[in-house]
């Protein structure tokens, strides 16, 4: 009614009275529903008609930070002290100042002053909880929280806090010890078993963790986080029938998500189910065509079939979502071999280069397609900086050596062939399958001989 009639006022120009608890009522509903505006409106009003009115200017300061006019809001909070010094809501607004000029430190100090005129603590609890994450100190910030859920331990927020800073801290066997003291206290909490969940799953007590999200789901039937959880686990136990059942039943509480439909696929492909898993990553890159991850599923299913066109046409798909992705370039070169389009091959795997994977097989592969192509003198020039990355590489040394034969540079070629057989060897075979045409040189084969000779 008091909503009602204040804004039939806006409407009419006519100014009726309310009282202060009114005004309050009102301004705290427009803040809260984000119409603030309105809320300034009300604020004007009321100090018109109640100036002396503290909490009706606590609302201005508020509205005055909303809109980052700080000096006005410091200035007018200086006024308010000097009548209420004891007044909570005054420290805890300066320390609102603080924490948005960045002085978390300052904004501590003042909660911490909030905190010794405050009767109701939770939430100047909550709010040092928030100043400490902000500054890391992940310990401060737990025992705040750890405070909220001592007086009210249904304070849901308060506990993903708590078990927040215990990740942060690396103490998951802590967080679970304060969980499982926590649910014999409230043992019907859903949050609470969801959170017990996944520190075991973090800790890799898959069993456990099963466990935890079974009673989460089994409170809270509509529970999709719980359910989601107890799926990945089911994945890790290799249970992954089961897994695809509870990620369906995501699917029938709320609107399917690309996120679940990869996970289906997974565990249809890791059931060999290979139909069933390129459904459902199609059905994932469909909710999602941006989801590269979806493309590169397809494409290395496809892969794995044969089906080195369709794989090229997946990845090809990735690639436009993220072209700055060196795995996606090694896939597209490695599809272009197997398709025989050798220049588009080596355009990938110097992308890879560029994009600084500088993995031996990278510089391999590249040095193998130039070779192929007749390129001799490129596929030198990439051996010598995998070189100097990869010392000591048999593979790279006798790929140098069958080019400089080929390139008629023999001092080179022997000089790289000895290299190769002191670091292994068996190289030779490597020589025989990649240059037979320089195995099978006379000098070459006596050089072969007699260091074999040499060996024994």
């Amino acid at each position: 009614m008091s909503l009602t009639k204040f804004e039939s006022m806006l409407k009419t120009n006519n100014v009726y009275f309310f009282d202060l608890v009114e005004f309050e009522d009102i301004i705290v509903h427009y803040l809260d529903v984000g119409k603030h505006s309105l809320a300034k409106k009300a604020v004007k009003l009321g100090l018109d008609q109640h100036p002396q009115s503290v909490d009706l200017k606590l609302l201005q300061v508020e509205i005055y930070i909303f809109e980052n006019q700080i000096d006005k809001a410091s200035f007018l909070l200086k006024k308010i002290e000097h009548l209420e010094p004891n007044n909570e809501e005054v420290f805890i607004q300066k320390a609102t100042i603080s924490s948005k000029s960045g002085n978390h430190k300052e904004a501590i100090i003042n909660l911490e002053k909030a905190l010794t005129f405050s009767d109701d603590k939770i939430d100047v609890w909550s709010l040092l909880g928030m100043e400490y994450l902000y500054l890391d100190n992940f310990e401060n910030a737990r025992l705040n929280f750890v405070k909220c859920l001592e007086v009210d331990y249904e304070d849901y927020s308060a506990l993903y806090n708590v078990v927040y800073c215990f990740d942060m801290e690396k103490k998951h066997e802590a967080a679970i010890s304060y969980l499982n003291n926590y649910l014999d206290i409230n043992p019907y909490c859903e949050v609470a078993w969801h959170q017990l969940g996944r520190q075991y799953f973090i800790l890799e007590l898959f069993n456990e963790a099963l466990t935890s999200f079974d009673y989460a789901v089994l409170i809270d039937e509509s529970f999709i986080g719980g359910y989601l959880e107890k799926a990945k686990t089911l994945e890790e136990l290799e249970r992954y029938q089961e897994a695809i059942d509870n990620y369906l039943i995501t699917l029938e509480l709320d609107d399917p998500t690309a996120f679940a439909y990869v996970r289906i696929g997974e565990c249809y492909e890791r059931l060999q189910k290979y139909e069933a898993a390129i459904s459902y990553y199609k059905k994932a890159v469909h909710e999602d065509p941006l989801l590269d991850r979806g493309w590169v599923l397809l494409t290395n299913l496809y892969y794995n079939e044969g089906n080195y066109q369709k794989a090229s046409y997946y990845i090809s798909k990735a690639l436009k979502i993220d072209e700055d992705n060196s795995l996606y370039w090694r896939r597209y070169s490695e599809l272009k071999v197997k398709l025989q389009f050798f220049e588009e091959a080596v355009t990938g795997f110097e992308k890879c280069l560029a994009l600084n994977d500088e993995s031996i097989e990278v510089f391999i592969a590249l040095t193998d397609v130039l070779s192929f192509l007749g390129e001799f003198n490129d596929a030198v020039l990439v051996l010598f900086k995998a070189q100097k990355i990869h010392k000591n590489l048999a593979e790279i040394e006798c790929r140098l050596a069958g080019l400089f034969f080929v390139l008629n540079k023999e001092k080179y070629g022997f000089n790289h062939l000895i290299t190769a057989l002191k670091i292994d060897y068996d190289s030779n075979i490597l020589l025989k399958e990649l240059y037979p045409i320089v195995y099978e040189n006379e000098k070459v084969q006596k050089l072969l001989s007699d260091y074999k000779k040499a060996m024994e």
